[in-house]
This record gives structure tokens, sequence and C-alpha cells, in this order.
């Protein structure tokens, strides 16, 4: 009988204690969402900036290299081409923000390709665009 009264005694405690920790997990749950949108923002930039930089040193023309690597970039990337006599560089740039949480500041992941010029493909003037 004693422990029946035991038990009457905390009956509203798992639900105070479910109460409390919801909204932890809630959190939890939204951060590691977040983490695995940078994750994958990452990776896109990285395949994007290899794929440019490969296209870029084989002559490809800058503005095509541009559009493409635009076109495997998450969106809203920032992209640079640059081509010299020896290397072809491709920097690819984009702010990631939650999209549940717009007053929450943005984190900035950014890829780099460097590949190796291949001889001809050099344009006059290898200026950055």
């Amino acid at each position: 009988m004693r422990s029946a009264v035991s038990f009457r005694g905390s009956r509203g405690s798992v639900t105070a204690e479910t109460a409390v920790a919801l909204p932890a997990l809630v959190v939890v749950l939204a951060a590691a969402l977040w983490a695995v949108m940078v994750a994958g923002a990452r990776l896109e930039c990285v395949d994007a900036a290899r794929a440019g930089a490969r296209a870029a040193s084989r002559g490809e023309s800058l503005e095509r290299v541009r559009s493409g690597v635009l076109a495997a970039a998450p969106a809203g990337a920032r992209v640079t081409v640059t081509r010299g006599s020896e290397t072809t560089r491709v920097e690819v740039s984009v702010t990631v923000t939650p999209g549940w949480g717009a007053s929450l500041p943005g984190i900035t992941v950014h890829a780099t390709a460097v590949s190796a010029t291949e001889p001809g493909a050099e344009q006059p003037g290898g200026t950055p665009e």
C-alpha cells in the first residue's frame, strides 16, 4: 500500500520532465540539421570548384566555366576564376543560413581548386572574373 502512495505523489513529474526536455531536444535537432546543411553546401562548393578548375585548365572560356560552376554550386554562391600561364584557380564561396531562423547569422563556406593549366589554354591577360 505504501508504494501506491509514492506512485501517486510523483504522477506529474514525467510531464514536467518532458516539458523541460522537449525544447532542448528541438534545439539540438535544429543545430544538427543546420550542420548537415553546411556540410552539404561545402561538398557542393568543392565539387563545383574542382569541375570548374578542370574545365578552365583545358581552355574553356572563363565565362562558360563561371556559369558552369554557378550551376553546380549552391544558390547564391560567389565564384572567382583565375587562369594563369601555369595554374588555374577557381574559388567558390556561399553563406548558409538556416531557413527557420532568418535572424541567425550565416556561416560562410569556401572551396578552392587549383589545376595545372594545359599548354595553349591560357588566355591573354588571364584576369579573374
